[in-house]
């Protein structure tokens, strides 16, 4: 079992900045595929980043260039740094885990989730 608990949602300003952090325990953190996931009103969960136990990584087209990824094995920590952020961005953010190594951007292939962060942009 892996228990992941988000933090560092809020509200922010058009254009500005967010860091997300994902706190995992329970089992060797290093050895997991970490996921991003964010989930509008109205909307589908939709994937939005990975980070591969080796450190690759995966975007979503809608925030390439804006978000990165990012992984602290010591602190079994998992981050997501969002720049530039837009109205659009605003949603449930979930970290997400699994043993996988492909199909990372689809919701069915996380083994265990996060309850989820509000991040909300306003203009």
């Amino acid at each position: 079992q892996v228990q992941l608990v988000e933090s560092g949602g809020g509200l922010v300003q058009t254009g500005g900045s967010l860091r997300l952090s994902c706190a995992a325990s329970g089992r060797t953190f290093s050895r997991l595929t970490m996921d991003w996931f964010r989930q509008a009103p109205g909307k589908d969960r939709e994937f939005v980043a990975a980070i591969y136990w080796s450190g690759g990584t995966s975007y979503a087209d809608s925030v390439k260039g804006r978000f990165t990824i990012s992984r602290d094995n010591a602190k079994n920590t998992l981050y997501l740094q969002m720049n530039s952020l837009k109205l659009e961005d605003t949603a449930v953010y979930y970290c997400a885990a699994t043993t996988r190594t492909t199909k990372l951007d689809a919701v069915w292939a996380m083994d265990y989730w996060g309850k989820g962060t509000q991040v909300t942009v306003s203009s």
